[in-house]
């Protein structure tokens, strides 16, 4: 694990804003505005050249934020590293990262956590995204590539349409930055129900994919779990929780698992689905 000051290489917004119907209404207290997508580039080459996919940093994002915010390692090359984040409307830490201009220095420290583990007999790899979720998926697909895997990517985002009702602009990522070599199958979901969720698409694929790995929100893993597809097939799954110090010396990012109490940052975030105990969670947060 390192601590730098990673120089901004370049930061852009690759998705524009998602408004959601039920912001702030707590019908659905997941339900949260994002003022656009943003992909920034670091230079940090040493965290990168030790950077496993599934793995995540740490980043301190200005004064107002008393706690660093984690983010997963999106891509990486010989320069530095890429992170891939939602800029939440009420979000500090996000909206801060957003307005970092080219030349500018970010405090980072990492990489952390255990990442996503290959089977060395395993050669059909299916990756899950459910919206954000494409973030430490991304890196895991450009390293199976090298590898001489075959990938195979499902996609899902919000299609929901804005309180106005007209249509939000799309949140799935931009086709021409994934990593090439891959199979994509997309997917987009709605509160109406016209359209499907990611989830609907992995029946079509199990009997393919020789491992599965997941990024996406809680609800998407509950589902999961419960699929009959999905029994007894290796699963891994990336979560995402608050976190306090992201290095295991907190505690704040406690989990109860089947195998007992697990830190996020220090054991995961990358855990076998069969290990978790989903009733447990909340749709934003974990609960022990």
């Amino acid at each position: 694990m390192k601590q730098v000051k990673a120089e901004v290489i370049s930061n852009k917004r690759i998705l524009r804003e998602l408004e959601r119907r039920d912001a702030y209404t707590f019908k659905r207290p997941e339900a949260r505005n994002v003022s656009g997508s943003w992909l920034i580039w670091l230079k940090c080459p040493d965290i990168a050249a030790a950077a496993k996919p599934g793995q995540f940093v740490m980043v301190n994002c200005g004064e107002d934020c008393y706690l660093p915010r984690p983010f997963s390692v999106h891509r990486v090359n010989k320069d530095g590293m890429a992170l891939f984040f939602n800029v939440w409307q009420d979000g500090k830490g996000t909206q801060w990262l957003s307005q970092r201009n080219t030349g500018d220095n970010v405090d980072i420290f990492g990489p952390l956590g255990n990442g996503f583990s290959i089977n060395p007999e395993a050669h059909n790899l299916l990756l899950v995204a459910g919206g954000t979720g494409i973030a430490p998926l991304c890196f895991l697909a450009e390293e199976s590539i090298k590898k001489g895997h075959s990938v195979k990517l499902l996609r899902g985002a919000s299609g929901e349409s804005k309180p106005t009702g007209k249509e939000n602009p799309s949140q799935h990522y931009p086709e021409e930055l994934l990593p090439r070599g891959i199979e994509v199958h997309t997917i987009t979901s709605s509160l109406d129900g016209r359209k499907g969720m990611v989830i609907d698409l992995l029946p079509n694929f199990v009997d393919w994919a020789d491992q599965i790995f997941a990024c996406g929100p809680t609800a998407m893993y509950r589902t999961m779990a419960k699929m009959p597809e999905l029994k007894n097939r290796p699963v891994q799954v990336s979560l995402e929780v608050v976190m306090g110090c992201g290095a295991g010396v907190c505690y704040g990012c406690t989990i109860r698992t089947k195998k007992g109490l697990k830190q996020v940052c220090k054991d995961g975030p990358v855990f076998e689905m069969g290990e978790m105990e989903w009733d447990n969670w909340g749709e934003r947060g974990k609960a022990i």
